[in-house]
């Protein structure tokens, strides 16, 4: 896996797991992020070790994160992507985005997938639309897994 650092001004971005504050991505998705929130830390822990992440920093201070679930070959589910309140506005979402879609080891893939309630026009920017069919997908989603 290639490793990755790009940098611009103060901010950069980083595959290099060794580098992700699990605290931080922990605080954020159980206490911020609508769609997992409570989410206990060995969850978020466990979801890092099975994915490509990348983590976006200021300086040394990680202030957004996204992860992928892959199989490299023929699918993404794009995931657990933010960054924190104070840095929104700066387009540092855009520069996460630009950096995962031309990922080289993400090229060639057929199907690209991620669920939003809030973002649809940031990914509108990077070719993502809506389900041509949506009769054909189905899920299996506990809504309440997280609040027990």
């Amino acid at each position: 896996m290639e490793k990755l650092l790009l940098q611009k001004n103060e901010f950069y971005i980083s595959n290099d797991k060794s580098k992700l504050d699990i605290d931080a991505i922990h605080n954020f998705l159980s206490t911020k992020a609508y769609w997992c929130l409570n989410i206990p830390k060995e969850k978020v822990e466990i979801s890092v070790e099975n994915s490509l992440c990348f983590g976006l920093y200021e300086n040394n201070i990680q202030i957004g994160f996204a992860r992928i679930i892959t199989d490299f070959s023929t699918i993404a589910y794009l995931g657990d992507v933010y960054i924190l309140e104070k840095y929104r506005g700066k387009g540092l979402s855009k520069w996460l985005m630009e950096t995962i879609m031309n990922f080289p080891e993400l090229q060639g893939l057929r199907r690209w997938i991620l669920l939003t309630g809030d973002a649809h026009e940031l990914y509108r920017k990077y070719g993502w639309t809506d389900l041509a069919d949506s009769s054909k997908w189905m899920e299996l989603h506990n809504r309440s897994i997280y609040s027990n």
